[in-house]
């Protein structure tokens, strides 16, 4: 059986959001927003607010594994940062070589640093080195810059750095989120290194999960924007719900905003998390009406409490039965 991982997505899931996800279920492991490194190391306190996993032993509430993941571009602080935060996260650090954002990219980081082979070689060697032997280093790519020329060269130089395995999300940095997703060069890649590697970009369904793992020839893919906009996909895929969504899950995804607002309201401060819930619904309207007709009524919401109250009365509607959240 396939194994699935949540994706870091900066911006998006942030860790109260992964809470939800993950307590869903299905997931073999999740990977955090990106902790930038530069010329210093980070203290605890950073990594106890981006990855609060670390206080319950590198877990989410319900148990499911987090990995770390760090961006950057200097070797040397990457190794140094790198050995500490394994002492925080035993399930792994991974490095981020994917990122798209002009913001990290103007810097040299992310997925700019696909143009140099040699230095993601670097990187990943330095990291290798300063983490313990048990603790697995792994990274995360784009098919290149702005083409492909260098995809091969980039998933090797990241084999021989160490990395134990390696996401490959099917686009380069400017082709951003646009579609296609072009799994076939998850083959190719696949095919030219040794270590496992994980299937990303554009599932959104359970039949986008057959056809990635046919056609990149992965049997483990890592899911990003298809989970935040479907928060059962990984459900759906294992089976344990029914395949396509329907109007009954809407009360579901009710209940799990309402969980999400819950856990907001203890983790951040009061005038981002209205924010954060229509963040999130502006995904979950890919899937359901319901959530654009949510989203337009809470739209001039800046009251949290107001939108949970709106949430609890829509959920009177509906008769509480046993799911798969139960």
């Amino acid at each position: 059986m396939s194994r699935l991982f949540l994706a870091p997505m900066e911006g998006l899931a942030d860790y109260v959001l992964r809470d939800v996800l993950t307590a869903t279920g299905g997931y073999d492991g999740c990977v955090s927003e990106f902790v930038r490194v530069t010329g210093s190391l980070l203290p605890a306190r950073v990594y106890e607010r981006d990855t609060p996993e670390i206080l319950d032993g590198g877990y989410t509430r319900s148990g499911t594994p987090m990995v770390i993941q760090l961006l950057g571009s200097d070797p040397e602080w990457l190794g140094r940062n790198a050995a500490y935060a394994a002492t925080l996260s035993p399930h792994g650090i991974d490095l981020n070589f994917g990122c798209p954002a002009k913001v990290v990219n103007r810097h040299g980081g992310g997925a700019m640093l696909l143009a140099t082979p040699e230095l993601l070689n670097r990187i990943v060697a330095s990291v290798r080195a300063a983490v313990p032997a048990s603790i697995a280093v792994t990274a995360k790519m784009r098919l290149g810059v702005s083409d492909t020329s260098l995809a091969v060269d980039c998933a090797t130089a990241l084999e021989e750095g160490g990395a134990a395995s390696i996401v490959v999300h099917a686009r380069t940095r400017d082709h951003g989120y646009r579609p296609p997703a072009h799994w076939e060069w998850i083959a190719r890649i696949d095919a030219a290194v040794d270590v496992p590697v994980i299937a990303n970009g554009d599932v959104w369904t359970v039949a986008d999960w057959e056809r990635c793992r046919a056609v990149s020839g992965c049997a483990d893919v890592m899911i990003g924007r298809g989970a935040v906009s479907d928060p059962f996909l990984a459900l759906r895929i294992r089976g344990q719900m029914d395949a396509t969504p329907s109007d009954e899950d809407w009360p579901l995804v009710l209940r799990q905003i309402t969980d999400y607002l819950k856990k907001l309201q203890a983790r951040i401060a009061s005038c981002h998390e209205h924010g954060r819930v229509k963040l999130w619904l502006s995904y979950l309207k890919r899937t359901w009406p319901q959530a654009a007709e949510l989203h337009t009524a809470i739209r001039r919401m800046q009251d949290s409490s107001e939108i949970y109250a709106l949430i609890e009365r829509a959920l009177q509607g509906y008769p509480r039965t046993s799911s798969a959240l139960d």
